[in-house]
């Protein structure tokens, strides 16, 4: 049996599982379902109100940026209907193996592993069209069978908004240390980030920080900077809601071909302000993690 099929029976299985369980989730500690057995000491959820903000980007930049470090690094691709993970870093054409220690994430580097559906479609543009109750047994599939060793931290790709992913994986992951809002500055994306931050502390997750993510245009031919969608949208999302801010990161060209290309952009040679910006929020985001 490939390793498309048998992920297709065992979803299958689950579905059938969970099938009844289409009413809410009641927030009482006698019905919540018991956490997910994986030796992991930070979980962080990266996540956004609205789509088309590079959250993506950010995930597999703060990912690669942990791991650099010397971090034994999970990333965790839960958008299931746009799976852009395994495409940024370069290893969409990988499948992930079963051994007798359970599914095998994708090893991009030594210290560095990732799961998503996306190795698992039948084609790059194979629509994966599920209800709530199928995507909640995929994700406890992914956190409590996938065999990711000892991790000093899982980053979580979510998809946009506040639906059934970022509720599961709140009820499912252990030591969650928190979620990192991504946004860019205009004011109909920056409303959708403050959504995103009340649902985070109303579920009693810590609020790591907003990102202000393509916070102006890098010229390439000189340099200069132009505020395509305006500035300070998430830093004053940041202050007003009493969260940390942890910094802008430049909309530049550069950026758009790294993911492209699988090659994350703090991978770059350090020689440019949007590389600088980069490092800048991950370090921000590092410390306020290991604070």
């Amino acid at each position: 049996m490939s390793m498309q099929d048998q992920a297709q029976a065992e979803i299958e299985a689950e579905m059938k599982a969970v099938g009844s369980t289409t009413q809410p989730l009641q927030q009482n500690q006698s019905t919540l379902p018991p956490k997910a057995e994986i030796d992991v000491q930070h979980v962080i959820l990266v996540l956004s109100g609205k789509g088309g903000v590079g959250k993506s980007t950010v995930a597999v930049n703060l990912a690669t940026a942990l791991a650099n470090h010397g971090r034994r690094v999970g990333l965790l691709d839960l958008d299931f209907h746009g799976p852009s993970i395994p495409k940024m870093l370069g290893i969409e054409s990988r499948v992930p193996t079963v051994s007798a220690d359970g599914i095998e994430p994708v090893r991009v580097t030594g210290n560095l592993a990732a799961m998503s559906i996306g190795f698992l479609l039948s084609s790059p543009d194979a629509p994966v069209i599920w209800r709530g109750p199928v995507k909640m047994g995929v994700i406890r599939q992914f956190l409590a069978e996938v065999n990711w060793g000892t991790l000093d931290y899982l980053v979580v790709d979510l998809p946009p908004g506040t639906g059934d992913e970022a509720l599961t994986i709140a009820q499912l992951a252990p030591n969650l240390r928190g979620a990192v809002i991504v946004t860019t500055p205009q004011d109909v994306a920056v409303l959708d980030a403050v959504k995103a931050v009340k649902f985070i502390q109303q579920l009693d997750i810590p609020v790591l920080g907003i990102i202000e993510n393509m916070s102006g245009l890098v010229c390439p031919q000189c340099g200069g900077t132009v505020d395509m969608f305006g500035r300070g949208g998430g830093r004053k999302a940041a202050g007003d809601h009493g969260v940390p801010y942890l910094g802008a990161i430049p909309l530049d060209p550069e950026m758009m071909r790294s993911g492209d290309q699988g090659r994350p952009y703090i991978l770059q040679q350090a020689d440019s302000p949007t590389w600088r910006a980069v490092d800048g929020v991950m370090e921000n985001l590092v410390a306020e993690v290991e604070s």
